[in-house]
């Protein structure tokens, strides 16, 4: 979020002494947004342009994305201290940093041990606390690649990347940081939920982690505006949530245009699946508060029943259909929902026994 209060107040800039690097290649320029969710664009620099770095205009402030790993390339290197230098407002200083003959060593905060006496909630809090402790990153240089295609156990790998450096993160790494850290808790159910807004004829983005537990909502994640972040368990229904975020940005006189609700992402860190990021679509502007909510009330009665699979692991990724509910009364009329690749999960189908293996209809017989 766009402002002057952030939820941080200290350099991150100054943490980043320890990972400099003598090699030379490029980095990508993106689009900086509420919380930091971007659109990428290719730079001078960046000869080798993969294919999901496409031009796309958005509101905001440039930002590059550190896609060369650890330790940090030169060039990367260069060009955070050079963006620095132009927008921060001691820019001019800011050799004082890189010139000084000892820095102090930034501390490395213990990542949050889960222990049996903690209920659900103080467990969350501990989670969110340890991100807000590692800051929100304002240095202008994403420093972990998320690609959102990736396969999930690609993405913790990730995850634990961002644990063994410490540095500061932005919201799209704090949902990756998120679901790592809770992939221990089988009754806490995450999910992404994205935002498009608008700001004085500029467009936004946003992403938070959604949880669900024990019939209510609420949220973890990173963003510069204290209540566009972590939310507490307190929701009854998945609309209440959402609607919520909206009052937020409304109170930063930003208009909400779309909200993306994704599916819930399993527990096995080792899965192959990708994150299914945007299975329900809202055109906020288009349907209105209270159409809204119906339907979000809908996909949340729907993903608490578990009915809703991703077919990301059969097919490649496609939008989904917009503002459609699969709630039980309604699959019979509802020809747009996706069911190839779906098991038959009939009562008929589970009463339908295997046909014997040493026995087959048509006369042939399989030795074992």
């Amino acid at each position: 979020m766009t402002g002057p209060n952030a939820t941080s107040t200290s350099s991150p800039a100054a943490k980043m002494g320890r990972h400099r690097s003598k090699s030379t290649s490029g980095s990508t320029y993106c689009i900086s947004s509420p919380g930091a969710e971007s659109a990428t664009l290719s730079t001078p620099n960046n000869a080798g342009r993969s294919s999901g770095e496409e031009e796309e205009k958005d509101g905001g402030v440039l930002f590059y994305v550190n896609r060369t790993g650890f330790p940090i390339d030169g060039v990367t290197w260069e060009r955070m201290w050079t963006h620095v230098a132009k927008v921060h407002p001691d820019g001019q200083d800011i050799s004082k940093i890189r010139n000084a003959a000892y820095l102090p060593k930034h501390p490395v905060p213990s990542v949050p041990n889960f222990k049996p006496t903690m209920s659900v909630p103080d467990w969350l809090l501990a989670i969110q606390n340890y991100m807000k402790t590692l800051q929100y990153n304002h240095t202008g240089t994403q420093f972990f690649e998320i690609r959102k295609t990736r396969p999930l156990c690609g993405l913790m790998e990730t995850a634990r990347e961002m644990i063994r450096e410490s540095l500061p993160i932005k919201c799209l790494e704090a949902v990756i940081l998120g679901i790592y850290l809770t992939n221990g808790l089988t009754s806490v159910e995450r999910f992404p939920i994205s935002f498009k807004t608008q700001f004085s004829g500029n467009h936004f983005h946003h992403v938070v982690l959604g949880v669900y537990c024990n019939g209510r909502y609420g949220t973890l994640g990173m963003s510069r505006r204290q209540d566009l972040m972590d939310k507490a368990l307190t929701f009854r229904t998945l609309s209440e949530l959402v609607l919520e975020f909206e009052d937020s940005y409304r109170r930063y006189q930003h208009t909400l245009k779309k909200v993306k609700i994704g599916l819930y992402v399993p527990h096995d860190p080792h899965v192959f699946q990708p994150i299914e990021w945007k299975y329900l679509v809202l055109n906020a502007a288009r349907l209105g508060r209270e159409d809204m909510r119906k339907e979000l009330e809908k996909h949340g009665r729907d993903m608490r029943m578990k009915i809703l699979k991703s077919s990301s692991a059969q097919s490649p990724i496609k939008e989904r259909s917009r503002g459609k509910s699969l709630s039980p009364r309604r699959r019979q009329s509802s020809p747009q929902r996706r069911h190839i690749h779906r098991r038959d999960k009939s009562p008929a189908a589970l009463d339908r026994k295997p046909a014997e293996l040493s026995t087959l209809t048509d006369g042939y017989q399989i030795r074992i």
